[in-house]
């Protein structure tokens, strides 16, 4: 897709389909080298066994990350069942349990998880208690106790069923799901709500808001493109705005882009539909030069600006 920028350097979004061995960290740290620039943020971490759809934010567009990270998640899980997992993963130390469930048990089970539910997070996770990553306490052999939080699911279907070794049979999930779930979480509850025990052997995103895994990219795609230069990746850059398309738009002219670039209100000649939560100001171009709220008397107030005063100067 081509990509507008407001300035030199490379502005947009990478969506990159993560492997299984890095970290998101890992990915950000490569995306950072291969682009030579250090503004780059990913839309949401994925654990170094989990693989699939992780934005990567360069240059401009990592002042829009924060618009991302409350986007739903999609995800195809591998849950066995069976044993227990101290960190609710592949990963843990198992413990074997004798009861385990059947496919019309599970399938059962399921609809009582979709909706509005309370999940314990798992204690080997990044949560801070007292200044501490929970991970490092649980590490240290010290009992971490999380509080339970509201999280969504929004759908969770049985995509298959495989009891191939009776004592150890395996699901595959695809859940859809609000920020915040941890699907090691969801894994463990099921097991316990089938009085089993389950934990989470594999997991892909799908997807992350409107980035899909079908228009993910292949690590070695981007690396290739980088060895063109940067205009090799530019090419692969989604626009600033990609993903933001609940804020409606708004063309601006070459005045109000300016009067935003200082951070003025101003008052659009094309006008804006009331009642959004935020607004994309454009450019002429079609390039995105700031998001703005709505302040009252058709007035818009810019937040994030990303256009210089001297470039529109």
């Amino acid at each position: 897709m081509a990509h507008s920028s407001l300035g030199p350097g490379l502005d947009g979004i990478l969506v990159i389909d993560k492997p299984i061995g890095p970290t998101s960290h890992d990915i950000v740290g490569l995306v950072r080298r291969l682009a030579a620039t250090r503004r780059v943020g990913h839309g949401g971490t994925l654990d170094p066994f989990a693989s699939g759809v992780l934005p990567v934010f360069l240059g401009k567009a990592t002042r829009v990350v924060e618009f991302h990270l409350a986007d739903r998640k999609a995800y195809r899980a591998t849950v066995c069942f069976g044993a227990s997992s101290t960190t609710d993963d592949l990963e843990g130390e198992l413990t074997p349990v004798e009861h385990v469930p059947d496919r019309s048990s599970l399938e059962a089970a399921l609809p009582g998880l979709v909706g509005e539910i309370l999940q314990r997070p798992p204690a080997y996770s990044a949560i801070k208690v007292a200044g501490r990553r929970a991970y490092a306490m649980a590490r240290a052999g010290e009992t971490v106790e999380l509080a339970e939080r509201a999280v969504t699911i929004h759908e969770l279907e049985l995509e298959a069923w495989d009891a191939t070794d009776p004592d150890r049979p395996i699901a595959i999930l695809d859940v859809t799901c609000s920020a915040g779930t941890y699907i090691r979480a969801l894994a463990r509850d099921l097991g316990e709500r089938l009085g089993s025990a389950a934990y989470l052997g594999a997991l892909r995103r799908t997807a992350a808001g409107s980035f899909d895994v079908a228009g993910a990219l292949a690590l070695d795609d981007v690396r290739a493109a980088a060895a063109d230069g940067s205009d090799g990746l530019r090419i692969l850059l989604r626009p600033v705005d990609d993903g933001l398309e609940r804020f409606p738009a708004v063309a601006l002219t070459v005045a109000e882009v300016a009067a935003v670039a200082r951070g003025q209100y101003i008052r659009p000649e094309a006008g804006f539909p009331g009642g959004a939560e935020r607004y994309r100001l454009l450019t002429p171009h079609g390039a995105l030069a700031a998001i703005a709220t709505d302040a009252g008397t058709g007035r818009l107030a810019p937040d994030k600006v990303l256009v210089a005063a001297e470039a529109v100067a």
